[in-house]
């Protein structure tokens, strides 16, 4: 389960020292000074949706190498960005890669070198709702968009009926729910509509709502909190803050039948999803796991950024981003499946390192 929410999550882990990580320990079994390089303070800001995994990957980066720290301040995706730009953090977490005028922006900061988008968490989204007396939910991506858009009203609309035979859906009204704040989830959301429900979400995407209905909360907490205190209410947000806050969420029928969100079905859909370039910059390209219709396959995913400077850094700070994230994605994947998310597919991790080493 997800750790406690904060406004700022200062913690203290460290990195470097497993089999798994080339040269991380030495014979005797202590931290590899050259793997454990660099300061022992780094800072990052950004995502919601990846900040309990910040902490796992702070934890284990304390246990390797002991004495560094990442501070993780959990703003939003676009905050994270906006900082990362204007060089006021190392690292910037975000569930959206940079684009348009922020690409041109970051590598100003970054002395004229790029920045790359590192994904390191994978995690699904959970289709949160407040229906006393409704255990078992299922939506399609047409529902959905109609749902986020206004056009659906009432639960017991007769095509949210049809696709949920034998359940009495309450007649009452449906308050959609999503993130008031700059939100990469928002943005993957709204992706997710437009590839899987072209003709019924025609709103586009982008990091702020959409949708022009419902009701706006801010953070990934702010929207757990919101669907629980609203009768009638569904929401989109991570899986372990709806685990942590007990509320249920729905399955998805894409084509195949529904499915349910668990890590068989996340797995399957994480295998379907793409690079969309060839070299160190590893932005995604999600259209075809979101647009999927495989059975068994569960599409809202989100693929959550690191943002750094492909070169650029001072060599300690460049040392020390290496070493947290080597780690993170080693040794610090191990127990992310009990928080909420999915641990990389070994295909991500094999490029993904080769990335984090080429920093310069």
């Amino acid at each position: 389960m997800f750790a406690a929410m904060s406004a700022l999550v200062a913690l203290t882990l460290s990195a470097c020292g497993s089999d798994n990580v080339p040269g991380a320990t030495t014979a005797a079994g202590a931290a590899d000074p050259a793997a454990c390089a660099g300061k022992n303070s780094l800072t990052a800001e950004g995502s919601t949706a990846q900040q309990n995994a910040i902490a796992e990957f702070n934890r284990v980066w304390r246990q390797v190498c002991p004495n560094k720290n990442l501070s993780y301040n959990p703003t939003g995706s676009g905050a994270g960005r906006d900082q990362f730009v204007s060089n006021q953090v190392d690292i910037a977490g975000s569930d959206s890669p940079l684009s348009g005028a922020q690409v041109a922006a970051a590598a100003q900061r970054c002395g004229g070198n790029p920045a790359w988008n590192l994904p390191l968490v994978f995690g699904p989204v959970a289709l949160v709702y407040n229906l006393e007396g409704v255990d078992d939910l299922v939506l399609t991506p047409e529902l959905l968009a109609r749902i986020f858009s206004g056009r659906i009203t009432t639960w017991n609309d007769p095509a949210i009926a049809a696709v949920n035979p034998g359940t009495e859906l309450p007649d009452i009204k449906i308050t959609p729910i999503y993130r008031s704040d700059s939100s990469g989830t928002t943005d993957n959301f709204q992706k997710y509509l437009s590839a899987a429900a072209p003709q019924a979400w025609t709103r586009g995407d982008g990091s702020e709502f959409q949708g022009g209905a419902g009701e706006g909360a801010p953070k990934s907490a702010g929207v757990v909190q919101a669907v629980q205190s609203t009768a009638g209410a569904i929401g989109y947000v991570e899986k372990g803050f709806a685990d942590q806050g007990g509320v249920p969420y729905a399955r998805i029928d894409s084509g195949a039948g529904p499915v349910a969100l668990t890590d068989e079905s996340v797995g399957n859909a994480i295998d379907q999803a793409a690079f969309a370039g060839e070299g160190n910059d590893l932005v995604l390209d999600l259209n075809s796991l979101y647009a999927t219709k495989e059975h068994g396959t569960y599409p809202l995913v989100l693929a959550t950024y690191e943002i750094v400077c492909s070169a650029g850094y001072d060599p300690d700070t460049a040392a020390a981003v290496k070493s947290f994230l080597t780690v993170a994605a080693n040794q610090g994947q191990a127990n992310l499946s009990a928080a909420g998310y999915v641990p990389l597919p070994d295909r991500f991790k094999e490029r993904l390192l080769k990335s984090i080493d080429a920093i310069a």
